[in-house]
């Protein structure tokens, strides 16, 4: 156990830790929710689109794109870099413990490349797609880093309290910018001026706010890696432990399984959100006031969400509540496919349902993880939960263009994805968490004996 997990919860050092931790989430969530959910998802494609017209292509390296898939490929191929960055970035900061650091450089180049978003113009796609992707990887492995703080400010039987209220503060954060976007699209008439204001926007507030934890985590216990570490500087030693890392896997077969069955749900979580307002934009044919107030209303749902999953866990266990979350995610997609287009209504029970389960089933999988690794490496082992939520998230994005490219219908696109949420679920009932976190060296948390 770290220094912090073992004192008391009401100690008010380390409710300030967490409020730091909690903070940075408020700062960041604004990526997710006004970069990567409602504008560039959109605007992306539209300055593609205007670039080389509906029926052009796009030739990247020689490869010809059509311009409606240009931000699902991009998304693809940053996830791909993605799977070898992230273990390097979580190898590095063990070793070093220089955890903080990390966190804020990675952060604050991804707020600036969101920032410089504003000169993307109706023809620069390229631009877009460079700062896009350059925000992207900054902000997944800044993620690392954050996430493998959770294990030194929570101990077992507090971590899915703390991850979930970690998740509801990102909610906030991200949805008051979101609803300042909102007041602002009946303000700005330009669809395109608005995208660009708005994601600039983001960049401002994200570096803003990290100021607080930026403060706060100064005073974080630094932790560098306890075991023995590789020889050579810490960036080539990362290497090394890296490898180190994924060799020692094979002595956690439920830790890893579990990653297979986060990597597949996630996937389809991760793209179901982020092509959310797409699909309602072109399938639906719904305008951007009800796309924006929807996701906005997802985001202030979802902090009540957070925190009623968390309160789940604590009588039925994290297993339990996520495998339920994910018979729900199952069917919000069948509804998905059957909404009618031109009825906002329908969109937006589909929205609150989606708030019940989007946070709450992230925020446990973390807590959940948190307890299946050893001490000392939390920084490595988070690289490969993120790859597996982040790297990894490459295939359901490429299977929602390649669906779409093949048969122009956004509504076989969507239902698609249920395979992940299927798939997750019978992979994460075969994990067996009390042997996981048994073989991790950690304590049960007391909720152990109610999961399966």
């Amino acid at each position: 156990m770290t220094e912090a997990t073992t004192q008391a919860a009401g100690d008010p050092a380390i409710k300030r830790l967490r409020f730091g931790w909690y903070s940075y989430g408020w700062a960041a969530q604004v990526f997710e929710t006004t970069v990567l959910a409602v504008f560039m998802s959109r605007y992306l494609p539209a300055v593609a689109t205007h670039a080389v017209g509906e029926t052009g292509r796009l030739h990247v390296l020689g490869i010809p794109i059509a311009p409606g898939s240009l931000f699902t490929y991009t998304i693809s191929l940053g996830s791909i870099l993605l799977i070898v960055l992230m273990p390097i970035v979580g190898a590095f900061a063990d070793r070093t413990g220089r955890k903080r650091q990390m966190l804020f450089a990675f952060a604050y180049v991804g707020a600036l490349s969101c920032a410089l978003m504003v000169f993307v113009g109706l023809n620069d796609w390229v631009l877009g797609s460079v700062l896009f992707m350059v925000a992207f990887l900054t902000y997944k492995c800044a993620r690392v880093v954050y996430n493998s703080l959770l294990p030194d400010l929570a101990g077992s039987d507090e971590r899915d309290a703390v991850s979930s209220v970690g998740w509801a503060a990102g909610y906030l954060g991200g949805g008051t910018l979101l609803a300042l976007n909102f007041v602002a699209s009946f303000l700005i008439s330009d669809s395109a001026v608005l995208a660009r204001i708005s994601l600039c926007s983001a960049g401002i507030w994200w570096a803003a706010f990290m100021i607080i934890p930026a403060v706060i985590l100064r005073h974080i216990p630094m932790h560098s890696d306890t075991h023995a570490p590789a020889a050579g500087s810490a960036f080539t030693a990362g290497f090394k432990e890296l490898g180190d890392t994924l060799k020692h896997l094979r002595l956690y077969p439920w830790t890893l399984l579990f990653l297979l069955a986060y990597l597949v749900y996630y996937d389809g979580i991760a793209t179901t959100t982020t092509l959310a307002a797409d699909y309602g934009q072109n399938e639906l044919k719904l305008g951007e006031t009800t796309l924006l107030s929807a996701i906005l209303l997802v985001q202030f749902a979802s902090f009540g969400g957070v925190l009623l999953l968390g309160k789940l866990s604590e009588r039925w266990g994290a297993k339990v509540v996520v495998s339920w979350s994910l018979v729900v995610w199952s069917v919000l997609i069948t509804l998905a496919y059957f909404l009618q287009a031109g009825q906002p209504v329908q969109f937006y029970l589909l929205a609150i349902g989606i708030s019940l389960v989007l946070g709450g089933s992230q925020a446990l999988s973390r807590s959940m993880f948190a307890s299946m690794i050893p001490n000392g490496k939390e920084a490595e082992y988070f690289s490969l939960f993120e790859i597996s939520s982040s790297g990894t998230s490459a295939l359901g994005p490429l299977v929602f263009g390649l669906v779409l490219q093949n048969t122009g219908s956004y509504r076989s696109a969507i239902f698609s994805l249920i395979a992940f949420f299927v798939l997750g679920l019978i992979l994460l009932l075969l994990v067996n968490v009390r042997k996981a976190i048994t073989a991790a060296g950690n304590p049960l948390p007391a909720t152990l004996n109610r999961e399966r």
